[in-house]
């Protein structure tokens, strides 16, 4: 039986930009969180492409036909509707999916589009913590903030960061003060560049001023990629019966995971 005040911890995946590798961050992180005995469910909020679906059901048929008993969270997909009468019910119907699940879980992730949608704006609503992960280019730091290169100067925030400031502003409207947004590197290119440094000083200094922490993050590692065609995850080479060694790439991998966890949950 669930306890009724028992709530999870909502924790949405979220830029208004794709390719940052936001599904990736997602698996790893529930994996992270079922490995250390929470409860964890999963919601693809970007249905129509469903990369964290695919990831998801890559790690059930790996482990269907290898016999193999990994970790794998329960997993809800919401599909956007073609029909812009329908929005309404399919909010109700989200609203309803997650008070349902909340009591049930320790911890619930969401995935969101690339693109800003009624869902991608939907599933901000119900965030505890949020995660937005950006790649080391002056592309993605625009999401942010509006940047004068020449004087380091902040001049406008960025569109995301207009967006997420709303979304505070109507999470503290409903009672919830605090949120707690993270900005973490994701798909960072191995070699330090004057770019690179750039990006990363910027997002350091301007946390303070629009509310989110900046922790570094995650390395670009082809093992990503070739571990998601199985639905694995750098933290099950060493789970029994999978026989699997562990390069260098892999426990480095491991380690930025950890990391980046405990950076988003200490």
């Amino acid at each position: 039986m669930s306890d009724k005040n028992h709530h999870a911890h909502i924790i949405v995946i979220g830029n208004e930009k794709g390719g940052t590798g936001k599904s990736t961050i997602a698996m790893h992180l529930a994996i992270k969180l079922l490995n250390e005995g929470f409860s964890v469910a999963t919601i693809d909020f970007d249905g129509r492409q469903g990369s964290l679906s695919k990831y998801i059901q890559n790690r059930k048929n790996f482990c269907t036909q290898n016999n193999l008993h990994l970790g794998i969270p329960e997993h809800y997909i919401v599909k956007p509707s073609s029909d812009y009468s329908k929005i309404p019910d399919d909010l109700n119907r989200i609203h309803n999916l997650i008070m349902d699940i909340r009591n049930q879980y320790d911890a619930i992730i969401i995935d969101t589009p690339g693109n800003r949608n009624y869902l991608f704006e939907a599933a901000h609503q119900y965030a505890d913590t949020l995660i937005t992960p950006l790649s080391d280019s002056l592309v993605d730091l625009g999401a942010i903030a509006d940047i004068d290169i020449a004087t380091s100067r902040v001049k406008t925030p960025g569109h995301y960061a207009d967006f997420v400031w709303e979304v505070k502003k109507s999470l503290a409207s409903n009672g919830k003060s605090y949120l707690n947004w993270i900005v973490c590197g994701n798909k960072i290119s191995p070699t330090r560049s004057r770019n690179r440094e750039f990006v990363f000083s910027q997002l350091e200094n301007i946390g303070k001023t629009y509310g989110f922490r900046f922790y570094h993050g995650l390395k670009d590692r082809v093992i990503y990629k070739e571990l998601f065609l199985e639905g694995l995850t750098v933290l099950d080479m060493n789970q029994p019966g999978l026989n699997r060694r562990m390069s260098t790439s892999h426990l480095a991998a491991k380690i930025e995971i950890k990391n980046l966890a405990e950076f988003i949950c200490p």
